[in-house]
């Protein structure tokens, strides 16, 4: 029992922490949650993670939904669609190491090319992507979030928190269903994410003042730090799952 409780604390400050940073920026609760969840418990993952990556976003949509860009949201969600399915058949048949090294790298690129540019092109086309590579990491490996970060990056704070809690909130969802479908979602990967929502709860409520402070015009830093940050994060569990 002295074990289970260990490891419970141990990810459930992961959680926390992941939700303090994604409470201040949008997205990054899978970044710092994912990659030790699968360390603890292997078996309860990806389900887990998508149990409070669902649940996350109700907090961010509940102080604010106004901001939410639907027309983005819903080219988000049309390209989320198949990638969601792509990402079911990688969990089932295929090495998700693999695909991890390469989003990751996509992702590195993407930032470096940010960072000599304006920021990256907010239109249906970008928007239909992301959300495909989303869709697909998302559910195969818990961290969905960069691609849709990236596009959004110039928004402002309030719309980028909004719109991608929206978008998590029902791409958690589809994976959840898609993982129950597949027989990837074992009832232990659900009881594991619900033990966790009281602690996600806490790092919400602290990461209220992040927001003042991020609001303040450093957002779009936040986004690409904490995206390269999530890409090498990303890199590492997948090589690490190879070496495995």
């Amino acid at each position: 029992m002295d074990h289970d409780v260990h490891l419970l604390l141990v990810a459930g400050l992961a959680v926390c922490v992941g939700a303090i940073v994604q409470g201040g920026v949008g997205f990054g609760l899978g970044l710092v949650a994912a990659p030790l969840l699968t360390l603890l418990d292997p078996s309860a993952m990806p389900g887990a993670v998508q149990v409070v990556n669902a649940t996350l976003p109700l907090f961010t949509l509940a102080t604010e939904w106004r901001r939410v860009d639907w027309r983005g949201l819903g080219f988000g969600v049309l390209g989320r669609l198949p990638g969601t399915l792509v990402g079911a058949v990688v969990v089932v048949h295929v090495s998700t190491g693999t695909l991890g090294v390469l989003v990751g790298v996509m992702v590195v690129v993407a930032i470096v090319l940010s960072t000599r540019t304006v920021s990256v092109p907010r239109n249906a086309a970008t928007l239909v992507g992301a959300g495909f590579c989303s869709g697909i990491t998302g559910t195969a490996t818990g961290i969905g979030g960069p691609p849709m970060a990236l596009v959004y990056q110039s928004a402002k704070g309030p719309q980028i928190r909004a719109t991608l809690a929206m978008f998590f909130f029902l791409s958690a969802a589809q994976s959840l269903v898609v993982l129950r479908v597949v027989g990837k979602l074992p009832e232990r990967a659900v009881v594991a994410g619900l033990s966790l929502i009281p602690f996600l709860i806490v790092g919400f409520l602290v990461s209220r003042p992040l927001r003042r402070y991020l609001d303040g015009g450093r957002t779009r830093a936040a986004v690409l730090a904490v995206a390269a940050v999530s890409a090498g994060a990303l890199i590492v569990q997948s090589l690490a799952g190879q070496a495995g």
